[in-house]
């Protein structure tokens, strides 16, 4: 079993701080169950001036679909208004995060989590906090600040969820329930304790989830669902957790789910489907259409194993579709769905495949012929959506073209025509760098500014810079690479070594900087240009002895993987940026872990004092 608290847009009538709502998870007794859960989330009213709240996922010519969608319902935790509202509960950052080598930093977190609200999600999963003292950080940074700034032209607010345990002996209470073979009674009357006592922290809005639904008893599952709702549950979460059913299957469990459970008016059901089979999309929808109004996903599909329901998938067969679908329509803003990817896909170190749907390289590229004589006289014909409705802009040879005599203020415009939004300190940051590259190319294209932009704003906290690095290789002798770094302190360390190569001379002199134990365990490197001047972006993923995570269901701790990239002209230097992008992950969270340890030291000391 499992909870957390969901925090609303909308204020009490009679309060205007508001209180947690939980979101319970619990099992059926046939299947594995998941450890409980409790989230803490902070969010404000969508009223700007409304008081700050406190602590509580061809024939016929062919035509591209409407774009065109009704404004988003109030908030409401166990009811929406509008029957063909659906919401949109984001897991990028949780459980997308628990994909091999994913690790985000807090800060990186919290700047994905602004592109969330800006994206227009209902529902932000922003971490466990019990896994660490950076995901505590995370959750508690991202509950203060998203959950209480309004954004987009209707000053929407999303609902933050953060995942965490309530307390050690209701944790195991819900995990020994399948070891030790308990009854279906003692199941039940579990699901119902926990939920209750979710409710009486004062949390109105409480979701349950029986794991591994779809494989699952039907009259037990009904029978568990009704006792949760009368407990107080107002969501129900109706996971296809190892992603085995078909869409078909999935809709009709919905549609059963809905007939046969009592009280089911009086919650919203949701669904979250794992892409096993590669079906989580279309469970996902298959779900919608059979009454689910709720749906967990995450940006690119991420998540264990082979991912998630993918947001941008899910959004946008809905809106081409909505005719087929009952009318139905989120408050996603599509235009940042690029944006989303891009960013998501930078903090996570997790690339997406240039065929991979809607935000692919190849998604929008036109290569055969007969379809580049069918776009020439009408894109309609092979595009049934239009790149701008996902905010992708294509290159334009009319347009602006940057190059070394290019100053600030057309550089900015490129910036806002790709839709970045970057402080004056980022932007002069990066300004610097692109000069740097300017000066070596005769012109600088969209996809090397977003490369730029990638390795230079989207970075973890910088504990050490490079300065320089000097790199020798061939056949007449050993490769030698001799290193300059800038340390927190500032002071500039100076290494060499030697490598089978000039990349692995120079990250052994980094080590030798550095001193920090790490395993290299993924290493890649891609042209974002054509031709000798492209610029190269490397991408890398490191272990180290870091061991004071936990995994979300079983509790056990694991060693986490960093990842970090990096871009630059020379493929020494961007290995090298690359390296270095990961290990000031690892320091950052080597650093939260000391702290919270100094921290809980000096507790004690008061405690015994």
């Amino acid at each position: 079993m499992a909870s957390s608290l969901l925090s609303s847009p909308k204020p009490s009538s009679a309060n205007p701080t508001s209180t947690p709502r939980p979101r319970a998870q619990t099992l059926s007794p046939f299947r594995a169950a998941a450890a409980p859960r409790f989230s803490h989330g902070l969010a404000a009213a969508a009223n700007p001036s409304a008081s700050r709240r406190c602590y509580h996922r061809a024939f016929a010519r062919p035509v591209r679909a409407s774009m065109a969608q009704p404004r988003r319902p109030e908030y409401v935790p166990n009811r929406i208004d509008d029957p063909n509202y659906v919401r949109i509960f984001d897991t990028t950052l949780r459980d997308g995060e628990q994909s091999p080598g994913a690790t985000m930093t807090s800060a990186e977190k919290l700047v994905v989590a602004r592109q969330l609200a800006r994206l227009g999600v209902d529902i932000i999963e922003a971490g466990f906090p019990a896994s660490s003292p950076d995901d505590l950080d995370a959750v508690r940074s991202i509950a203060i600040e998203v959950g209480n700034t309004p954004v987009g032209e209707d000053g929407h607010v999303p609902v933050i969820c953060g995942l965490s345990r309530c307390n050690k002996r209701d944790i195991d209470a819900a995990w020994e329930a399948h070891k030790l073979r308990k009854t279906p009674e003692q199941v039940v009357a579990i699901a119902k304790e926990m939920v209750a006592y979710a409710r009486s922290l004062g949390c109105p809005d409480v979701e349950f989830s029986p794991e591994d639904a779809g494989r699952s008893n039907r009259e037990f599952l009904y029978h568990i669902l009704k006792e949760v709702i009368k407990a107080g549950a107002t969501t129900l979460n109706i996971p296809d957790t190892v992603g085995y059913t078909l869409p078909y299957e999935f809709g009709k469990l919905i549609a059963d789910i809905k007939a046969n459970t009592p009280g089911i008016e009086n919650a919203i059901i949701s669904t979250h489907c794992q892409n096993d089979l590669g079906l989580a999309t279309a469970n996902t929808l298959a779900g919608a259409h059979a009454g689910a109004r709720q749906l967990e996903v995450t940006i690119n599909g991420i998540g264990e194993r082979a991912g998630n329901a993918s947001l941008e998938e899910v959004v946008m067969a809905i809106k081409c579709r909505r005719e087929l679908l009952g009318g139905l329509y989120t408050g996603i803003n599509t235009q940042h769905i690029t944006m989303s990817s891009k960013m998501v896909q930078e903090h996570s170190g997790l690339h997406v495949q240039p065929h991979k749907a809607i935000v692919g390289a190849n998604a929008f590229a036109h290569e055969s012929g007969i379809h580049q004589d069918g776009m020439l006289k009408y894109k309609g014909t092979y595009e049934i959506i239009s790149p701008d409705d996902i905010g992708l802009t294509r290159a334009n040879e009319f347009g602006i073209v940057l190059g070394k005599l290019s100053g600030r203020h057309a550089v900015r415009s490129k910036l806002v025509e790709l839709g970045y939004e970057i402080t004056d300190k980022e932007f002069e940051d990066f300004f610097k760098r692109y000069k740097e590259v300017a000066e070596k190319k005769k012109r600088v294209t969209d996809e090397d500014i977003e490369a730029l932009l990638s390795d230079e704003i989207f970075q973890p906290k910088v504990f050490w810079s490079l300065a320089d690095v000097q790199a020798t290789c061939g056949t007449l002798g050993l490769s030698t690479a001799t290193v300059k770094l800038i340390g927190p302190d500032g002071e500039e360390k100076i290494a060499c070594a030697v490598g089978t190569g000039p990349v692995d001379a120079a990250y052994k002199a980094v080590d030798d900087i550095i001193q920090i134990p790490t395993v290299l365990r993924e290493y890649s490197m891609t042209s974002v240009t054509e031709g000798i001047d492209a610029i190269a972006t490397t991408r890398v993923v490191v272990t180290g002895d870091v061991s004071d995570s936990k995994h979300a269901l079983t509790g056990h701790s694991f060693s986490r993987a960093f990842s970090g990239s990096g871009a630059a002209l020379d493929i020494v230097v961007s290995s090298v940026r690359a390296y270095l992008s990961a290990l000031n992950k690892m320091s950052s969270f080597v650093g939260a872990i000391k702290a919270s340890s100094e921290v809980s030291e000096s507790q004690r000391v008061q405690t015994t004092e």
